[in-house]
């Protein structure tokens, strides 16, 4: 169970606390910029984890328990914070919301779906999203840091609607399944 792996997985979801912290204080570029410090790490972190267990022969039910919802307890914190320090506002709310409403149905279905002994695994196109996903949020992050970069925010903004595409056409997909299984 204290397996490396698990560890960081954990570690994860114990930094998120500390990351919102950095990021609770909107024009403050030193936290924004420790922020991206910690948002990096977490995300490194997140490819390590699986890495680590696939290569040790480590992989564990825990970690496939904990690793999927480390990975959105990050994501819907940054996103929160990000949309109340107005880093994305305004029409930009709706990717968030989009991307918000994706992890939570997926999270549902995938739970229905163990019920009935049915495995939904992750696509290519999904790991694409979360690519985009991370990159969005991150950039959004570093964007908060460097204030006289005004580039950066649009990257970030930009990444964040084509992970939101990603994530309707990921989440239809795998709603798609679940269907399949239902009454």
């Amino acid at each position: 169970m204290w397996t490396l792996p698990n560890i960081l997985t954990l570690s994860r979801i114990l930094g998120v606390p500390l990351l919102v912290a950095c990021l609770w204080w909107p024009g403050w570029p030193v936290g924004y910029a420790m922020g991206f410090a910690l948002y990096t790490l977490i995300a490194v972190t997140d490819y390590l984890d699986g890495y680590l267990a696939r290569a040790q022969g480590t992989v564990s039910k825990l970690g496939v328990f904990l690793d999927p919802i480390a990975d959105k307890i990050m994501v819907a914190a940054v996103i929160l914070m990000l949309v109340a320090t107005r880093d994305i506002g305004g029409w930009h709310v709706i990717a968030a919301i989009i991307i918000l409403v994706r992890e939570i149905m997926v999270s549902g279905l995938r739970e229905f779906l163990g019920g009935l002994q049915v495995s939904v695994p992750v696509s290519q196109l999904a790991k694409w999203k979360t690519t985009l996903q991370l990159l969005a949020l991150g950039s959004l992050i570093l964007a908060g840091a460097l204030p006289a970069w005004p580039w950066v925010h649009s990257v970030g903004l930009l990444a964040l609607w084509g992970a939101a595409g990603l994530t309707l056409v990921t989440g239809w997909d795998y709603l798609r399944v679940g269907l399949k299984h239902m009454d």
